[in-house]
C-alpha cells in the first residue's frame, strides 16, 4: 500500500457536491492499494501513519504523533497513487488492485487507525471527490509498505 501523508490545519472531502468528511488539525492521508497487497499491509500502514511523529512538541520539534497531539485523520482512497508514468504520457494503472478488494483493504486501514485511538473521517470509495486542505508546514511524507520500515 502506498500513502501520501500531509500534516494539516484542517481538511475536508466532498463527493457529488456533499461534504462527506472533515477534520481540524491532523493528517490528510491519500491511500493507494496495489496488486498483491494484503491485510498485513493495511495493518502495518495504519501503525506507521498513526505513529509518525510529525507534530510539534512544546520545544517546537516534530516529536508527537496523531494521538499525542489530539489530531484526527482524513483518509481518502486514491488509486492514482499507483499510476506508472515511465512510458508515454498517459499513466498506466495496472499496478492498482481491483476495486472490490482495494476497498476491503482501505476499510481495514481505516478500522486499524480507529482501533489505535484516532478519529478518522473518510471520503467515498469510487466516487469523484474534491479534497480541500491546508498543509501545515508544509509537511508531506510518502509511505510505502513495499519499502522496509
Amino acid at each position: 500500500m502506498r500513502a501520501v501523508v500531509q500534516r494539516v490545519t484542517h481538511a475536508a472531502v466532498t463527493s457529488d457536491g456533499v461534504e462527506v468528511g472533515k477534520i481540524g488539525r491532523g493528517a490528510c492521508v491519500l491511500v493507494g492499494v496495489a496488486q498483491g497487497d494484503t491485510e498485513a499491509d493495511a495493518v502495518a500502514l495504519a501503525a506507521k501513519v498513526v505513529g509518525l511523529r510529525i507534530f510539534e512538541d512544546d520545544a517546537g520539534k516534530m516529536n508527537r504523533d496523531l494521538r499525542e497531539s489530539d489530531g484526527a485523520l482524513l483518509a481518502v482512497s486514491q488509486f492514482t497513487l499507483l499510476g506508472d508514468v515511465r512510458k508515454g504520457r498517459r499513466p498506466s494503472f495496472g499496478d492498482a488492485m481491483e476495486p472490490g478488494r482495494a476497498n476491503d483493504l482501505f476499510e481495514r486501514f481505516v478500522g486499524e487507525c480507529r482501533g489505535l485511538g484516532v478519529v478518522v473521517e473518510t471520503g467515498r470509495f469510487r466516487t469523484d471527490m474534491k479534497v480541500l486542505l491546508e498543509n501545515d508546514g508544509p509537511v508531506t511524507l510518502l509511505v510505502d509498505t513495499r519499502k522496509a520500515f
